[in-house]
């Protein structure tokens, strides 16, 4: 080591930040769609329930198997997109909850507090387009039944729409419900921060 030129020694007293686990949250950050399997229920049941509701009559001939397989498909998707594509994907959730009194409350709640495991945009983007696309499409279906006089189908088409909409309800309150709660909070932390007790 005759011919290598000094190094300059590094000082152990200085601080150094780690970044540990910063390449996951990056990773993770990057990530089109962090929940695919949430994602693709989210729009499986409802665009199956569509497209048998459109096909039907080519694949059988059984106004009740069809009748009760749509009725299937759409009950599949207000359950899963009511308590977990909900949450999954946008962090929302709403349900009714009735007391000791016998009278019913409607719960909604929103995600304060974004975390790692929080949704993506994309993931956002399919939600709501998901939620508000499918029941005009059972409108534009309730409609066209009522015109063709298909009257034995205007059952099923209503129950889409009920269902549909329902959750789309649920969800665009707990959107601006959330957003109220939290300005409200915020409201009376700043009011009650300003008043000496």
């Amino acid at each position: 080591l005759t011919g290598s030129p000094p190094q300059a020694l590094v000082d152990d007293t200085e601080d150094v930040s780690l970044d540990f686990g910063s390449e996951e949250e990056l990773a993770l950050r990057k990530a089109k769609i962090r929940h695919p399997l949430a994602t693709f229920f989210h729009l499986f049941f409802r665009v199956s329930a569509i497209i048998t509701y459109l096909f039907c009559d080519w694949f059988s001939n059984s106004f009740v198997a069809c009748f009760v397989t749509i009725l299937l498909l759409l009950s599949f998707d207000f359950w899963s997109v009511k308590n977990v594509t909900g949450r999954l994907l946008v962090g929302l959730r709403w349900w009714n909850q009735i007391d000791e009194d016998g009278k019913s409350h409607w719960v909604f709640e929103a995600k304060r507090v974004p975390t790692i495991a929080a949704s993506t945009e994309a993931e956002a983007r399919i939600f709501w387009l998901g939620l508000i696309i499918c029941p005009v499409i059972w409108t534009v279906f309730f409609f066209s039944t009522l015109f063709s006089l298909k009257l034995k189908w205007l059952a099923l088409v209503i129950a889409g729409i009920s269902l549909q909409t329902a959750n789309l309800y649920g969800y665009i309150h707990c959107k601006l419900g959330g957003q109220k709660s939290i300005s409200r909070a915020t409201s009376r932390f700043f009011v009650t921060a300003d008043v000496p007790k």
